[in-house]
């Protein structure tokens, strides 16, 4: 069965972890073409929001929709529309670059998989280091590696969280860059960042979270960190 889908709806959304609540009633939707910030402090309950929509976890109650299925409606396939970048990179140390984003592009069920992870290396601007381990990157260099890595099947749906840690400001620009790209071609993309900078020149809008329950949307981007810092202010005096 083929699954694609154009919009991405979160209705009620709430996670338990035994007494504490991750995640209380988060409502939001995000289409495609559209690059939408998830901002908040650490514990807000960002990363709980992409484990859940990207079907690594799941919700206590609410539900999340893909172009108005399930993923249990949806089926395994689903995945195949996918693309993850968490704090864990996913990559195997003990592997050189090349190697990783074959095997990736195999489990992908990928035509021709060494030419598409070469194709990506150049992307990552690491068509030079294909040859050598993992193990010997820098922080950066990994991260670009595997946000390749999470582009390879071409998903409908990118999760991104804290994507331009350890980047210097030229692979900033790239990220960007490539996330324009995604935008322009249909992608919806959720992106989790501390980096507000950053976010203004690349997000479409944001929410903020607070407490695992949203609080406040911000349809304009520009002059985001202002309104943000009173955002939170106002949250933690209510």
């Amino acid at each position: 069965m083929s699954v694609d889908f154009v919009d991405l709806s979160i209705r009620e959304l709430s996670r338990n972890f035994g007494r504490r609540r991750a995640l209380s009633r988060v409502t939001l939707d995000c289409h495609a073409g559209e690059i939408l910030g998830l901002l908040g402090p650490n514990g807000a309950g960002k990363s709980t929001l992409l484990a859940i929509v990207s079907t690594l976890a799941m919700a206590s109650s609410g539900e999340v929709r893909y172009g108005g299925r399930t993923a249990r409606e949806a089926g395994a396939v689903l995945r195949s529309k996918i693309g993850v970048l968490s704090h864990d990179l996913h990559l195997y140390p003990e592997l050189t670059a090349l190697e990783n984003l074959e095997f990736f592009g195999r489990l992908y069920g990928l035509a021709g998989p060494g030419n598409v992870a070469a194709e990506a290396l150049e992307r990552a601007r690491l068509g030079d280091r294909g040859a050598d381990l993992v193990s010997d990157f820098s922080r950066g260099m990994r991260q670009r590696l595997a946000l390749e890595r999470a582009l390879l099947h071409n998903p409908r749906l990118l999760l991104l969280d804290e994507p331009f840690t350890g980047l210097d400001d030229a692979s900033t620009y790239a990220l960007i860059a490539r996330l324009r790209e995604l935008r322009s071609s249909g992608c919806i993309t959720l992106l989790a960042t501390h980096d507000l900078d950053v976010a203004e020149a690349v997000l479409d809008r944001a929410v903020i979270l607070q407490d695992g329950r949203i609080s406040g949307s911000e349809p304009e981007v520009h002059g985001l960190r202002k309104r943000y810092q009173e955002r939170l202010q106002a949250g933690a005096a209510s």
